[in-house]
């Protein structure tokens, strides 16, 4: 379903100029959630989600998309922003990321670090406690971008 989803709202994205970052779709008793994430370069504004979010809800209204009740959310990525697709993170090489693989990988199945190039197959992240780090894409269960935050002392404070 959120394959089909992500066919019928992407166009309605990327008219408005935002792209699609994310779908998905959670039971949550009687009301399920539909999630749809979107960005654009420079972020996204909450009048941009009101709208695309209008237009999306009559989309998968009509070819009636989402099986029972639910609510469309649409919202902005966030500060750590989930990484799905070879482009996204072809776009974050040289940020710290924090990924999760479906099987271990050396023993571990969380990974966080620089990450120091992606492939359309494959990623390579400089974990600081286990060194240079290969994982398929295809063994990626989550990976989001880890915001760095400035550090230091705090105006004013001893």
């Amino acid at each position: 379903m959120e394959e089909n989803v992500t066919r019928l709202v992407e166009p309605v994205a990327r008219e408005r100029g935002l792209e699609l970052v994310d779908v998905e779709f959670r039971p949550a008793g009687r009301r399920s959630v539909l999630r749809v994430t979107l960005d654009r370069e420079g972020g996204v504004g909450l009048d941009d989600l009101a709208e695309a979010s209008r237009e999306m809800s009559d989309v998968l209204d009509v070819h009636d998309a989402v099986p029972g009740v639910y609510t469309l959310e649409c919202s902005s990525p966030g500060v750590n922003r989930p990484l799905r697709r070879p482009e996204d993170f072809a776009r974050f090489v040289g940020s710290n990321v924090r990924v999760r693989t479906l099987s271990p990988i050396g023993g571990a199945r969380t990974f966080s670090g620089r990450l120091v190039a992606a492939e359309p197959d494959r990623i390579e992240i400089e974990d600081a406690s286990r060194g240079r780090v290969s994982v398929s894409l295809a063994e990626v269960e989550r990976a989001n971008y880890e915001h760095e935050f400035a550090t230091g002392r705090r105006p004013g404070r001893a």
